[in-house]
């Protein structure tokens, strides 16, 4: 009986030791295993939402949506403005418009960058690379913020640039004007975007979550312009203030009611909402099944 031959050297490489000491083929992967963290969860969600189709039509349609409103607004306006009309006027706040309008988009976007996974199952995949659901929902968090901030401040500079050149016999806004409506708006449209994402994890279905923003958006005002009774005023003013066209509009100095929040207070009022749903979305993520 032969006795079993060696190893040749170029399975060397190739072979370990089995608990009980006798060798056994296995294998060395040539690529060096290291432990992932939050950057690695960041890059794919960046890698994921900028290969996505659905995510440039939607950019492109929100920035078109900004960008040519604010621009034609500004335009009729100059084109039909008698010579005093405009005194005292802000042309930031022609800008306002077609950012309402867009915010839409952006509530469409955040909720796809999370129910969408659920719908299409490609959570499964998700959650096989990365078993840590807090660190997929905190880095799809951090890439859509990023996302929605820097195209909105883009899309709203350029409209107060230009209509700020348009409607040369308004008055010339001050720095804390030209603040509030570039940095200040476009911080509080990628927080609403925020919660999009947040009520998108909590709800798992495209359609619901996006009916649900869409309510939250529309809703308040909408109920409160139907309500005529003398005993529902205060809450009919309270809609009226804490309405989301409201706040948007408190950046442009152009609010629906002489109350209620102002300056910076939507800003605020947005931060703590999104830290609240936010933080909703991640206790629930921990305590249910994929």
């Amino acid at each position: 009986m032969s006795s079993p031959q060696s190893p040749s050297p170029q399975a060397a490489p190739f072979l370990q030791q089995a608990p009980g000491g006798a060798p056994y083929a296995g294998y060395t992967s040539p690529i060096p295993v290291v432990r992932t963290h939050l950057g690695h969860a960041v890059a794919s969600e960046w890698t994921k939402i900028r290969s996505v189709r659905s995510t440039m039509w939607t950019l492109g349609v929100y920035v078109l949506l900004v960008v040519g409103i604010g621009l034609v607004t500004a335009l009729l306006v100059a084109a039909n403005a008698s010579d005093s009309s405009l005194d005292g006027e802000n042309p930031l706040s022609m800008g306002f418009f077609g950012l309402l309008l867009g915010s839409m988009c952006v509530i469409t976007l955040g909720v796809l960058t999370t129910a969408s996974e659920y719908g299409t199952g490609m959570i499964r995949t998700t959650t096989v690379a990365c078993p840590s659901r807090g660190r997929v929902l905190a880095a799809k968090s951090i890439v859509f913020f990023a996302v929605a901030f820097v195209v909105t401040l883009v899309s709203t500079f350029l409209v107060a640039v230009v209509d700020t050149a348009v409607l040369t016999d308004a008055r010339e806004p001050s720095g804390g004007e030209w603040l509030k409506a570039t940095v200040g708006v476009s911080l509080y449209l990628a927080l609403l975007g925020l919660v999009s994402l947040a009520i998108g994890s909590v709800i798992r279905h495209s359609a619901g979550a996006i009916t649900i923003m869409i309510g939250v958006l529309l809703a308040p005002l909408v109920i409160a312009l139907f309500m005529f009774s003398e005993s529902l005023q205060d809450l009919r003013e309270a809609l009226f203030e804490y309405s989301i066209p409201s706040q948007l509009g408190i950046f442009y100095s152009s609010s629906l009611t002489d109350s209620g929040p102002s300056g910076w207070d939507p800003l605020w009022i947005a931060l703590g909402t999104t830290a609240v749903v936010l933080g909703s979305a991640f206790f629930l993520l921990e305590k249910r099944d994929v």
